[in-house]
């Protein structure tokens, strides 16, 4: 745990921005870290420390994004409960995973995460890949989960939300986020997707939810048994707060494809960047 390191004002700046762009790719397109994991390395901390600390800053990500997200989680409480065990589980293990990781190991492994959770990035998500495109749109008032369609829709419905192998992808998704997390939001979107049938909008805030379950885990794990840099945190998670709650507006009105096609170069850029430094 790191708790004497002073940080620039321009560092400050520097991860505030970073923070608030970052967290709108979070709740936009699940891809935070390509932005704020470089920004932390960028101003000095190691690559296992800039990943602990990512992922304790990110928790405010979640808070602005439930904030942000309120009309969209209404009457979804006991899905969130019951999704949110399994993250929690989840994030535990993956944090576990991180810490009996060596240094020398994520930052070879660190590159490769990154340039496929851009490439994953790429993939399509409902009819035209992007938030609205399911039926409905983001600003149906359909009453819940599969409202107003055939019995049988919804009874498919009803098996798809406890269908084991979609569970166990959740599960598996939250090892991840706990570990690392890049672009693990949109994988768990893909997830959510096929489970729950609802406007894109109301799916993508559980998925905000059922990340800031994980990450709460993963950060109490690096907090107690990690090196987390406080320093850098507080500037980078006030921008978390910013961007995550900014985040679901622009689901509401932004076609996602451009952005997320734009977020994926970037980060296959951040991915051959780390990559040289790693391998050369």
């Amino acid at each position: 745990m790191c708790l004497g390191r002073v940080v620039t004002l321009v560092e400050v700046a520097v991860l505030i921005a970073a923070g608030t762009v970052a967290g709108v790719f979070s709740t936009v397109v699940g891809l935070a870290s390509v932005v704020s994991y470089p920004a932390l390395l960028a101003i000095g901390l190691p690559p296992l420390s800039a990943n602990m600390t990512n992922t304790v800053a990110l928790l405010f990500t979640g808070l602005g994004a439930a904030a942000g997200s309120r009309p969209e989680l209404t009457g979804q409480a006991a899905r969130i409960r019951r999704l949110g065990l399994i993250t929690a589980l989840g994030g535990g293990a993956g944090a576990a995973l991180l810490l009996i990781t060596s240094s020398q190991t994520f930052v070879r492994v660190a590159p490769v995460l990154i340039g496929a959770a851009s490439l994953v990035l790429l993939l399509p998500l409902g009819r035209g890949g992007e938030p609205g495109a399911h039926d409905g749109g983001p600003g149906s008032h359909e009453d819940g989960p599969g409202a107003g369609r055939p019995p049988s829709r919804r009874r498919r419905h009803r098996h798809s939300e406890r269908n084991p192998w979609l569970l166990a992808g959740v599960f598996g998704v939250a090892i991840y986020v706990g570990y690392f997390g890049a672009a693990g939001g949109i994988v768990m979107l893909a997830l959510l997707t096929a489970m729950i049938i609802q406007p894109l909008a109301r799916t993508n805030a559980v998925k905000n939810v059922l990340g800031a379950v994980t990450n709460t885990v993963a950060a109490a794990a690096f907090a107690v048994f990690g090196h987390v840099d406080w320093a850098a945190v507080v500037p980078l998670a006030g921008g978390f707060i910013i961007g995550g709650w900014t985040g679901p507006a622009l689901v509401r009105r932004l076609p996602g494809q451009v952005l997320r096609i734009l977020v994926a170069v970037c980060g296959l850029a951040v991915a051959v960047r780390l990559g040289v430094s790693a391998y050369a």
